[in-house]
Order: structure tokens, then sequence, then C-alpha cells
């Protein structure tokens, strides 16, 4: 990751750290984040030692013990750290980002990415470092905005955003890079990843009004699994061979 984008992130999630939690932690935020965990959570093994990149304010590291396992977070962000030390206090925090990983070779049982991956200046390199902190045998699940239609518009969103000062969790223009099957399956595979899996999930969307989001998620299940062009979340996991 660029220096300057580093920076222009960090910058961005200190700012917003304080508002975060209204909007992945009420009301349609928290049902909208708690159905995107469980599709990473079905990822992943249950009851080991994670590492979830990206970890914000800590609400993925917080399912994951509440599930009875252990976790590590690491942000680019003081400020969402400080604020996930709050939500648990049991568990590590780190600063860092996912193209430099701070931990030793075959350290975690299980790795994870929410809502961060898209913004990864260098995928390649977060994809080894996960493959290089993940024991054998250990689980990568990561769940990003993919390549569709619907998202197409959203850089323009995110630049509009940007120059009328809108203090906003999302609107922010960091030149994201949105992706497709085809693309995550070769960014596992060329990190030596196998069992790879990948699926479709989101189609009721945080920023809807209510009575239409209520509407979107009732039939969220049918699109995810017959309409699946329609869901713009991407979700896919692998595996570490065990030798």
């Amino acid at each position: 990751m660029s220096a300057v984008k580093q920076i222009k992130i960090q910058e961005h999630y200190d700012t917003i750290a304080d508002v975060y939690d209204h909007h992945y932690d009420q009301h349609r935020g928290r049902s909208y984040h708690k159905h995107i965990s469980t599709h990473i959570m079905n990822g992943l093994p249950q009851g080991g030692k994670l590492l979830d990149i990206g970890c914000g304010t800590g609400l993925f590291v917080n399912r994951y013990i509440e599930a009875g396992g252990t976790a590590i977070g690491l942000d680019i962000s003081r400020k969402m750290i400080e604020q996930a030390r709050r939500r648990c206090t049991t568990c590590d925090f780190t600063i860092g980002i996912g193209e430099k990983i701070p931990f030793c070779d075959n350290s975690f049982d299980a790795v994870s990415s929410l809502l961060v991956f898209s913004y990864v200046k260098d995928p390649d390199a977060m994809m080894s470092e996960a493959f290089r902190v993940l024991k054998p045998g250990g689980s990568i699940a990561i769940c990003t905005l993919g390549k569709k239609l619907l998202t197409r518009g959203i850089p323009a969103i995110y630049q509009i955003g940007e120059k009328i000062n809108v203090k906003h969790v999302v609107m922010k223009n960091f030149g994201e890079h949105y992706y497709d099957e085809a693309e995550m399956d070769t960014l596992f595979t060329n990190a030596g990843f196998s069992d790879i899996q990948i699926n479709w999930c989101s189609f009721a969307h945080i920023d809807m009004i209510d009575p239409l989001f209520l509407l979107a998620q009732k039939i969220e299940p049918f699109v995810e699994k017959r309409v699946p062009q329609l869901a713009y979340n991407i979700c896919v996991s692998g595996k570490k061979p065990r030798q």
C-alpha cells in the first residue's frame, strides 16, 4: 500500500471511529454485519486462534470469541483499535496492514477480513502474508464488495461524498478495486490455498430505508441462492494445505 493512500485511510478511520458502531452495530447495520459475519464464520474453524485483518472496532473479533475462539485484531487506525480494545478487553489488537503482518509464521488457525480487501493496494502481498501466518490446515475467509453492475457507480458516489466533506463511515474515495470470481480464485490459488469456495451474499443494503431494507432482507436468501448476480458482496474461503 502506498504511503499516501495508507495515511489517507488511517486518517479517515481515525476520524470516524467514534461513529463507526452507529453504522454497523445498530439497527440495520447490526443485521447487515451479522449476516456477513455468518458467511465468514462458515468458512473458518471454530474454537481456533484468529487473526482479523482490518478489524475496525472489533465487531467480528467479538463474534468469533463468543463462539469459543481466541482472536487478535489488526487495523491501520489507532482510534479504531482503541474502540476495539474497549469492546474486547481480553483480546489483543495491534496497528498494521495486511500486506505486512507483524506475526510469525504458522501462528493462526484462521484469518478473516470483512469489507476491507477492496482497499488493499497489493492483494497478492496480503494473500501471501495470510498464507505465511496460517498454520498448515488453517483457513482464511474474506468478504469484500464484488465487481457487479450494482457496484460500478460506488466510486463516483464516494468521490462526491469526499468533495462535499460528508462524515460517513464508507463515503471516501480510496481508489478501491472490486473483484469478480475469477480474480479472487486466482489470488487464492497463487498464494497456495486449496479447497477454495466462492459465494455471493448481501442484497439488503445497510443504507436502504427501513421498509425497503426489510423487504430486501426477506428475499435475500432466495437472491443469494438463485440470483447471486444481484448480491454485491463476494465471500471467498480457502485452506492452507497441511503439507
